[in-house]
């Protein structure tokens, strides 16, 4: 097997700036794959249009949910909240043929593998929290006080679970089972929107933000999982950086007020194995 393995995250194609950049995407060879670590755009029919495309285009495509996938927004014609929405999610990229956490681990086998690819849907619980923040509710008035509130806290609703915390322990528990029954001689990439570790958050202008990014419950996923590399986006900040050995990719494309400021119009795709054609 030849080809690269791509991931790219924070489309937000609700933005015609960024929608004339993911038309544009192409893979590099027949062989090339393509991860997306969430954040598509916030309509049903906007994230179905674009991940429709990019599995005409790639060999493979695999989805790992974001927080604006679902959110239960104004401007959707599909209403479903939750869980719901997810699950309507995934029986929508099952009819386009892209995979996500919900189906069986795929194993890359080109260069740099082979690597088990695990998608991740993990949320967050509110314990990346702010200096002096010793609990949910203080971090959240630190928020509300600051005016740092993510659009979560109006638009993602937990359905059925009684908040969203409570919906992240279950995704995390559920992903640990399987995690846990993977191959154990296989290396992994870890795909998840919010960073599995609390490091990345720490160069934020709003720390108070950080509450909405991960879990502290994922800490050493890297380790435990045997990650060749980790995969996520959520803070619009594409860099490379290391944790306990392992490299760690932002892969976000993020909105076109922050791409432009960094020059020309971005490659909104990372290479995470294989060498350029």
């Amino acid at each position: 097997m030849a080809g690269s393995l791509f991931a790219t995250s924070d489309l937000h194609v609700g933005y015609a700036e960024n929608r004339q950049i993911v038309d544009r995407i192409e893979p590099e060879s027949a062989d090339d794959w393509l991860v997306v670590a969430g954040d598509v755009g916030e309509r049903f029919d906007d994230i179905e249009r674009t991940l429709r495309l990019l599995r005409g285009r790639f060999a493979q495509v695999i989805w790992a949910p974001g927080n604006h996938e679902l959110w239960t927004h104004a401007s959707d014609p599909v209403r479903l909240r939750g869980e719901h929405r997810y699950r309507d999610l995934v029986r929508m990229c099952r009819d386009i043929d892209v995979l996500t956490p919900e189906d069986d681990y795929a194993v890359w086998r080109g260069p740099g593998g082979p690597v088990t690819i695990a998608p991740l849907f993990l949320l967050y619980d509110y314990t990346f929290r702010p200096p002096g923040a010793d609990t949910k509710e203080e971090a959240l008035r630190q928020a509300y006080d600051k005016g740092v509130v993510c659009v979560d806290e109006m638009v993602l609703h937990p359905d059925p679970y009684p908040d969203r915390e409570a919906w992240c322990h279950a995704r995390v528990a559920l992903s640990e089972r399987r995690l846990a029954a993977a191959d154990p001689a296989m290396p992994t990439l870890l795909v998840n929107h919010w960073p599995l570790v609390r490091q990345p958050t720490e160069v934020l202008w709003y720390p108070e933000f950080a509450q909405w990014c991960g879990t502290v419950r994922t800490a050493d996923w890297h380790v435990r999982f045997r990650a060749a590399a980790v995969v996520y986006g959520h803070l619009h900040i594409p860099r490379t950086t290391y944790y306990d050995g392992v490299r760690f990719e932002e892969v976000s494309l993020g909105y076109p007020r922050e791409w432009s400021r960094r020059g020309p119009t971005p490659d909104p795709l990372r290479r995470i194995f294989g060498t350029p054609s």
